[in-house]
């Protein structure tokens, strides 16, 4: 059993509760979405799901109708009991924090050593910053299903070459293989947002996509970063001071390229000379 929209109505009214603008809270409100999302998760019997982001329990209750084992998190307050009472005689644990603070690695060490699924519904202005959090600093981690916006999630799975691309596709593309699986009208959500939204499947890598022992993550970022802090500008002039000139013949790579032509690959090669 999953929530329609009378149930979340419900549910808010009993409570004296309002969707909040700043959480960016948009529940979903349809068991068919609900369930198709898990559905894509892949998640059942024996496989761990965190969601974050739980709300009122709708994507929750679908979870753990699969068999998986559920852990909830969420930031409200407010929220956290409604959300206790309707998911807990499903098996699932609720925990209130904020995603972006918890030590994330921890609360699943604690419970199972993975590998992980992250599934969650996530406003657009902590969908990039959580996703990359998880894939640096929660390994345990091996699969991820977000719903965001859908310029965020075009974004996230875009390819070198294409419009959407940017510092983040490269950021992302180093963890983990990203694609847009899905896309979600507005018409299922309480209240109904005015953007669109998708939904982003992403698989961790066995090994990053450039070897740690030739360039840390941290320098790649910061290349990346200078490369794209001014996209119409060829790379031998965004990253001046950045990348020694004579790295660009070296990496196979044309200093009169921009940064939007490069795949992570690429960008390996200059961080690492």
């Amino acid at each position: 059993m999953t929530l329609s929209g009378a149930d979340i109505a419900q549910l808010l009214s009993a409570h004296g509760l309002h969707p909040s603008r700043s959480l960016g809270q948009n529940f979903v409100a349809d068991p068919n979405t609900v369930r198709r999302i898990a559905r894509l998760s892949a998640a059942g019997p024996g496989t761990w799901v965190l969601e974050i982001g739980a709300g009122l329990g709708s994507l929750t209750l679908a979870l753990a109708e699969t068999g998986a084992t559920v852990v909830a998190v969420e930031k409200d307050r407010h929220l956290v009991p409604v959300l206790r009472s309707v998911v807990e005689d499903a098996g699932v644990e609720t925990v209130e924090g904020d995603a972006l603070e918890l030590d994330l690695a921890a609360l699943l060490a604690e419970r199972s050593p993975g590998p992980w699924s992250l599934v969650a519904n996530l406003p657009y202005n902590v969908a990039t910053p959580l996703v990359l959090r998880i894939l640096v600093e929660v390994p345990a981690v091996a699969h991820l299903l977000v719903m965001v916006q859908r310029e965020v999630g075009e974004r996230m799975a875009a390819a070198a070459g294409e419009d959407p691309y940017g510092a983040v596709s490269v950021r992302i593309a180093y963890f983990a293989r990203a694609e847009v699986v899905g896309r979600v009208p507005a018409s299922v959500f309480i209240p109904r947002p005015r953007v669109e939204s998708v939904l982003v499947r992403l698989e961790r890598r066995p090994e990053p996509a450039v070897d740690p022992a030739l360039v840390s993550y941290e320098r790649l970022n910061a290349v990346v970063r200078a490369g794209f802090a001014h996209r119409r500008k060829m790379l031998r002039r965004s990253l001046a001071g950045v990348v020694d000139p004579a790295a660009f013949e070296r990496a196979g790579v044309r200093p009169d390229a921009r940064a939007e032509e490069l795949d992570v690959a690429a960008f390996g090669r200059l961080a690492a000379l």
